[in-house]
């Protein structure tokens, strides 16, 4: 029936349930702690209450049913007046009052229900089960502001741990002075040297079950780098370079790229 916690007012142990419409209290604890016999139905049979409650589930059920209830209104407050919440609530499909079985069994209200219920009890119970109510929310929002901080905290040492490993194995690696001197049959293969410090091949063999080509496994960052690359290339052709001087030209380029995209915000937010 939801999450429970527990709060103790004027000595009395009380449920409090969580649910997707609001929190319930447990009327059912609540009643422990009046003088004398006490029943949820003696309540419940009040005109004041009935009222009450057809007022609350106006304004919060949209799938009240008036007609029921115009009829319990009528006869509320007679000596041979009586409904138990089971009735209640099969009659005029209301949302306010619970009955429950099992764990937690018992009868619940609705907070804004409970604590009008409260003075039933007396004037002292409402005011310190208000009292003990505001302090449960508070030291729940107190735990969630303490969750929210750990995982931001935690949010960012993962970043700081992604960021470096992408700083391992993203960034090309400065290739040496004899790949750079190697020449290369294929201008793509070229551009795979300067960005990804293999070949073709070579990845193919270090990825023999892996499917498609070095490209198709390369990251955004990879990518938007090896369209740049592409695009340089052409123009130190047209200025003549030798292809060892493009190569290691565009190996340094890479490698600067690559390090301005890591963490860009615009980017990470393609991913």
């Amino acid at each position: 029936m939801g999450k429970s916690k527990k709060i103790v007012v004027r000595d009395t142990e009380i449920t409090v349930l969580t649910q997707d419409n609001g929190e319930y209290i447990s009327i059912t604890d609540m009643i422990k702690a009046k003088d004398g016999d006490f029943f949820v139905s003696d309540w419940l049979r009040n005109r004041n209450t009935v009222e009450f409650l057809g007022v609350w589930e106006s304004v919060n059920n949209p799938d009240f049913n008036y007609g029921e209830f115009a009829i319990i209104r009528g006869q509320a407050g007679l000596n041979n007046y009586k409904i138990s919440v089971k009735e209640w609530v099969e009659k005029t499909n209301a949302i306010g009052l619970k009955a429950t079985a099992g764990r937690y069994g018992g009868t619940y209200a609705h907070v804004d229900i409970a604590l009008e219920f409260g003075m039933w009890i007396s004037a002292e119970f409402k005011v310190y089960l208000i009292k003990e109510f505001k302090r449960l929310k508070e030291e729940e929002s107190s735990m969630h502001r303490l969750e929210w901080n750990l995982q931001r905290t935690l949010a960012k040492i993962n970043y700081r741990i992604h960021t470096e490993a992408i700083k391992e194995n993203l960034i090309p690696p400065a290739l040496a002075k004899e790949k750079i001197n190697f020449v290369y049959a294929d201008e793509a293969d070229m551009l795979n040297m300067a960005l990804f410090g293999i070949t073709a091949k070579q990845w193919r063999e270090q990825n023999p079950t892996s499917v498609g080509n070095i490209r198709d496994s390369s990251t955004i960052e990879q990518l938007v780098v090896l369209s740049n690359l592409e695009s340089l290339n052409a123009i130190l052709i047209q200025q003549g370079l030798m292809q060892s001087e493009r190569l290691e030209q565009l190996n340094k380029i890479a490698i600067s790229q690559i390090k301005s995209l890591i963490g860009n915000k615009s980017l990470t937010k393609l991913k």
